[in-house]
């Protein structure tokens, strides 16, 4: 993030959202219903920010309305209210935080899901082809891709802990960093002293135990329920196909669905809460 943008940012007067949209927008989200007035607020200043930073494209002829784009812009400024910035530093102004979504601009919007063909080589070698349902899709360094159905549907399906918007935008926090033809961990930036932490690789090292073993926990539970017939677990089993995934799918139901999180995830919530709530 430049420095020249960040000032314009800072200096910018973006539009105001009109009152009736956004109380319309609070009250199709239940979950934006515990942020206090002040936190309200502050998300209204950084949507504000965001609008006006990003593009948003209708694809098969979706026409991507003011209500669309400020509901795409609210669930994907949530969870950087409280964050410190990538580079770990509190920010100056909230707008400031807009920084971890700064290597993109363009936002296309799907009527519904996407079938995508993927192609990947097991350990034999072989190359197996599939095809893939998206209901959303974060490319590094690139525009970020959202299916309107279940952007539409995230106040319904929040008591199950699911938010596309917010998974493919911490995707994007995950991918902060990372060289060319990496793929991101489940690891984003931490902010500095995390957790007390005084030394970054301490703070790294005990993020990643925590979340490996969470994420082996999670594996085993799906297996279970796969191979035996045992419960299955609270959350989408495909929070199980990489630590990457598990890191997203976790904090879709951190943000929408905080209580039912901590009873599944207890050694996750203060983990977040050291991520997420550090300013809050």
């Amino acid at each position: 993030m430049g420095l020249i943008q960040r000032w314009t940012r800072r200096w910018r007067r973006p539009p105001a959202i009109p009152d009736a949209l956004w109380s319309d927008m609070l009250g199709g989200l239940p979950f934006l219903g515990r942020l206090t007035p002040a936190e309200q607020d502050r998300l209204r200043g950084l949507c504000a920010h965001f609008l006006a930073e990003k593009e948003f494209h209708g694809a098969h002829g979706l026409v991507v309305t003011d209500a669309m784009a400020l509901s795409i812009a609210v669930q994907a400024c949530l969870p950087l209210l409280g964050m410190c910035l990538p580079g770990g530093q509190p920010p100056r102004q909230p707008c400031d935080l807009l920084d971890w979504y700064g290597d993109f601009v363009g936002i296309v919007v799907q009527p519904g899901a996407v079938l995508a063909r993927r192609e990947v080589k097991d350990a034999t070698g072989v190359v197996h082809q599939y095809t893939e349902a998206l209901a959303g899709e974060a490319m590094d360094g690139g525009p970020l891709m959202l299916s309107w159905e279940d952007v539409s549907a995230a106040g319904e399906v929040a008591e199950r802990g699911h938010n596309v918007v917010i998974h493919e935008f911490v995707h994007k926090m995950d991918m902060h960093d990372i060289a060319l033809g990496e793929h991101p961990g489940g690891s984003p930036p931490l902010p500095r002293g995390f957790l007390g932490h005084a030394q970054e690789r301490d703070a790294r090292a005990h993020w990643q135990r925590v979340m490996k073993s969470a994420f082996d926990r999670f594996t085993e539970a799906v297996s279970l329920a796969e191979r035996f017939g045992g419960e299955t677990p609270w959350l989408d089993d495909y929070a199980a196909t990489s630590p990457a995934e598990f890191f997203a799918v976790t904090c879709e139901a951190y943000f929408v669905n905080r209580e039912r999180f901590g009873t599944e995830f207890p050694e996750l919530l203060p983990l977040y809460d050291g991520l997420f709530r550090v300013n809050a």
